[in-house]
C-alpha cells in the first residue's frame, strides 16, 4: 500500500477543537513535525479536514 508523509505547517492554535484533535490523532505535535502513514480512506479524510494546516507528500 502507498504511504504518505504528513507535515504540520500551520499552527492549530485558534482552530476549532475538532481540528486540533485531528492534528493530535495523526501524531503531529509541533510545527514542521512529520509522520508517515499508510494511505487509507480514514487517513485521507482526516487530512482533508485539516488540509489548510498540513502539507502532504508521497513517501
Amino acid at each position: 500500500m502507498a504511504q504518505i508523509k504528513i507535515t504540520l505547517v500551520n499552527s492549530p492554535i485558534g482552530r476549532i477543537p475538532a481540528q486540533r484533535k485531528t492534528v493530535k490523532a495523526l501524531g503531529l505535535g509541533k510545527l514542521n513535525s512529520s509522520v508517515v502513514k499508510e494511505e487509507s480512506a480514514a487517513i485521507r479524510g482526516m487530512v482533508n479536514s485539516i488540509s489548510h494546516l498540513v502539507k502532504v507528500e508521497e513517501a
